[in-house]
């Protein structure tokens, strides 16, 4: 949700460069003066304010832009706002995508689109390590951070392992969701990652353009007992969301964890 357009500060001496303009856009955003999604004003005004032409104002919007700190949507709606930043997904570790979107400062919210229990197809039985025909629960759910959609998640889990789950509420984190009313957490982790392009129906749901950039992300999970629980096929708005890996060196073996397979 966008907050109203930002005050003007009161104007200060400035030497009239691009990068003085710059450098002080970047510190009322660090100071918290201006807010993820604040308008900044006109460039008549904004050009005013900081004592500088409209062809300077331009370049130094132009950097911030490159940069990612705002964004300038055309339009007679449009305007320069300072942009959201990207969530930072660990794959080191198995957090609910509720846990840390919160700890960044991001208000989390989820669209629950469809629940299901259904026969596992060929493929998902043979991850899960099912015979055909075994059932799973199948949930779809749409993660949002500051009220826009940022992943879509396909999650299929062994129903056997967790009866009764689909009557529970499902907005939160499955894993959270599972270690208290089961009993089961996630202890062996393998997650397959690449860029793939949105079709229209992700898309729509995601609220990109067609061919957009998403990162994919396949997980299968296992608890402590060995036993394959979860196949999931999540899909990561590229411009919201950054992957991070962490690897300890002392304890990886000369075959580690983190394998690059070329296609």
């Amino acid at each position: 949700m966008e907050h109203d357009e930002a005050p003007a500060p009161a104007p200060a001496p400035t030497s009239g460069t691009a990068e003085d303009v710059r450098r002080r856009i970047l510190e009322q955003i660090r100071s918290g003066r201006l807010r993820p999604g604040d308008k900044l004003g006109g460039e008549r005004d904004l050009a005013q304010q900081y004592g500088v032409s409209r062809s300077t104002l331009r370049h130094a919007l132009d950097a911030l832009q490159q940069s990612g700190i705002v964004r300038r949507v055309p339009g007679r709606g449009g305007g320069t706002f300072v942009s959201h930043g990207k969530a930072e997904r660990d794959l080191s570790t198995a957090v609910g995508v509720p846990a840390y979107l919160r700890r960044q400062g991001f208000e989390a919210g989820t669209n629950v689109l469809s629940t299901a229990m259904r026969a596992a197809d060929k493929d998902t039985a043979r991850r899960l390590r099912l015979s055909s025909g075994d059932l799973v629960f199948d949930l779809v759910r749409l993660r949002l951070a500051d009220g826009r959609p940022i992943s879509l998640e396909h999650a299929q889990l062994v129903a056997e392992h967790f009866p009764g789950l689909l009557e529970c509420a499902l907005g939160g984190s499955v894993y959270e969701l599972i270690a208290e009313h089961y009993g089961t957490a996630p202890a062996d982790v393998t997650e397959e990652i690449e860029v793939v392009a949105a079709t229209a129906d992700e898309a729509r749901v995601l609220e990109v353009e067609p061919g957009a950039p998403l990162i994919s992300v396949v997980r299968v999970a296992a608890d402590q007992q060995g036993r394959v629980f979860e196949l999931s096929h999540d899909l990561f708005r590229a411009d919201r969301t950054r992957m991070t890996i962490r690897t300890r060196l002392r304890d990886a073996q000369d075959e580690g964890g983190l394998r690059i397979q070329a296609t």
